[in-house]
């Protein structure tokens, strides 16, 4: 049996042959993840606010298929075609880390995203013993 775990889920499918994230151990590593809409099986073009919705659910199901909970991210490296947005990532990430002393850190830079991505992500996790 392999170490590693590879994490898929239905409703962020990679183009490439890739899983979602990958689990060794009590540590998980996200691969990107952008606001892909399932419905469509497409970036949404409906903006910014939108694909920051969806990004962050993605987090979410992520992180739970792994078998954590966002309470196990430790880092969220975020990456944004316009960082002046930063602030439309602001009001997700509270919704999604409410508690001040309880917050993973984050890091936001500027990226050359392609195919109409506004903003990606990824994630660190470690589950709590």
């Amino acid at each position: 049996m392999s170490k590693r775990q590879s994490i898929y889920v239905d409703s962020f499918v990679h183009k490439n042959p890739t899983p979602a994230a990958c689990r060794i151990g009590d540590i998980v590593y996200s691969g990107g993840i952008h606001g892909f809409d399932p419905e469509t099986m497409a970036t949404s073009t409906e903006g910014m606010e939108k694909q920051c919705e969806l990004m962050f659910g993605h987090v979410r199901s992520i992180v739970e298929a792994a078998g954590l909970t966002t309470d196990d991210i430790i880092k969220i490296t975020i990456l944004m075609k316009d960082r002046s947005q930063r602030d439309m990532v602001n009001p997700h990430w509270v919704k999604m880390f409410p508690d001040p002393q309880n917050r993973p850190t984050r890091q936001a830079v500027q990226a050359d995203l392609q195919g109409g991505m506004l903003v990606q992500c990824d994630f660190v996790a470690v589950a709590s013993k």
